[in-house]
């Protein structure tokens, strides 16, 4: 057993010998249990891909008699603070979630110079920049690949092989639970609540499923993305959200008839700050909601719990990851990336360059300019539309097209609008509010990625 980093250095250069580099995972969940099946299970396969001998140095767990027919209990340990500072392990993995104990465990690994991977999306987009200055400075790695749609490599295209670009927008579907919910809802014509049940029943949703329907879960991940796309420091606050919870089946109908579909989407841009003095200051907005996507889109075509990022670059073009975004083995391989990218580091003797970090402004969210879709309930009887049609005018809210649909003494009117300020859209929708006429305002979605709006 080595007992040092020195000491597994000499090893790792002898003559025909591998590297051995020790491993201490923190959590034994999904993600953990596949990982540990992958180290235990093809270690001499992994070592004869990479040239690295991967050993599992120890895993801590809540319950730690609890018996665990996959993983061998002399591994097993109640001491994660022991775990991460026993001078024996080399790489500290971390898959327990949350901010704390993981932040605190993290921090103790980094202190005692030891690479971390983790993929808790909600810890490193509260403290990812806090955790990098520690890692910098302690000149050890922090790799986080799995924090963010799961297999697809995303976190280092972005912090490597684009470091050089100058990136435009990230838009991704990052959370499968949602996209599938979105998914039956297109094409089995279930109502939200069905569609819920079904991801649920699946083992798609949790019971509670709040993070993921309400946009917590791909804020996180936005935030995060946007942190290492135009090198500043954003955390989940920064990130305007809105869930899938209102979206009706009428609107993913009316959707599909206008050539769209309906994703939640999380969305992290530039702006242009529209003023020679703001110019030179940074400017982006970072948000998660609901849209509307013409069929054409590459995004459009992703279903199921299924992930995609798309990346717009000045030089690049358009780019776009397709994947696996969730489950135990997808991140599991993700997370298995980032330690064998770990140990080559450790046993070089260097740690990956760290993404710099600049201050930013979040552009303002009624200035944003998007195409709108929204539908509305109003008495069916002469001058409705026309008193309608003028509150759009009073606000500078163009209107693209309108359909209206009879039901009885009302009728549904929907709307596509032109490109449009958001708080003009915003306005627009309390002066529709305050019409005798108008019984309800149904869905408003973005429309994105539509260039003829």
């Amino acid at each position: 057993m080595a007992s040092s980093g020195n000491e597994g250095d000499q090893v790792g250069r002898s003559a025909g010998a591998p590297a051995v580099v020790r491993v201490g995972v923190l959590g034994a969940g999904n993600v953990g249990k596949a990982l540990l099946s992958l180290l235990l299970e093809e270690a001499q396969s992994i070592e004869g891909r990479t040239g690295v001998r991967l050993e599992l140095a120890g895993v801590a767990v809540a319950h730690p008699s609890r018996p665990r027919s996959s993983i061998p209990a002399e591994l097993l340990t109640g001491d994660a603070k022991g775990l991460v500072t026993d001078p024996s392990v080399d790489v500290v993995v971390e898959l327990i979630g949350g901010l704390e104990p993981a932040r605190s465990l993290l921090e103790a690994a980094i202190g005692a110079g030891k690479p971390v991977v983790t993929a808790n999306k909600e810890l490193i987009a509260e403290h990812g920049a806090e955790l990098a200055t520690s890692a910098a400075s302690a000149g050890v790695d922090l790799f986080y690949e799995a924090a963010v749609a799961g297999a697809i490599p995303i976190i280092r295209p972005l912090r490597e092989s684009l470091a050089g670009e100058k990136l435009r927008r990230v838009m991704g579907i990052v959370n499968g639970t949602t996209n599938f919910i979105l998914t039956t809802m297109s094409e089995e014509g279930h109502s939200y609540t069905q569609a819920l049940a079904e991801a649920q029943r699946l083992g798609l949703a949790e019971r509670d499923p709040t993070a993921d329907v309400d946009g917590y879960d791909a804020a996180a991940k936005a935030a995060i993305l946007a942190s290492l796309a135009f090198g500043c420091e954003v955390v989940s606050s920064d990130v305007a959200r809105e869930g899938i919870s209102s979206v009706d089946p009428v609107d993913v109908d009316f959707a599909g008839r206008l050539g769209y579909v309906v994703k939640l989407l999380a969305v992290a841009e530039r702006i242009d700050a529209g003023t020679a003095a703001s110019q030179d200051a940074k400017e982006i907005s970072v948000r998660v909601h609901p849209a509307m996507l013409p069929r054409t889109h590459p995004l459009a075509s992703v279903r199921g719990a299924f992930n995609a990022v798309f990346v717009e670059g000045e030089a690049a073009g358009q780019l776009m990851l397709y994947g696996s975004g969730a489950g135990g083995r997808p991140t599991a391989s993700a997370v298995l990336g980032d330690l064998i990218d770990a140990a080559h580091h450790l046993r070089a003797g260097f740690s990956a360059r760290p993404t710099p970090r600049t201050r930013v402004r979040m552009h303002p969210a009624d200035d944003l300019r998007s195409a709108w879709y929204l539908n509305i309930d109003v008495a069916d009887r002469p001058g409705v539309l026309a008193s309608v049609a003028s509150v759009f005018g009073e606000h500078a809210v163009s209107i693209r097209s309108m359909e209206q649909v009879g039901m009885g003494n009302e009728a549904r009117l929907i709307f596509v609008t032109h490109v449009a300020r958001q708080g003009d859209l915003m306005r627009t929708l309390d002066g529709l509010s305050r019409l005798e006429v108008v019984d309800r305002i149904g869905g408003v979605l973005r429309i994105v990625g539509d260039e003829e709006a």
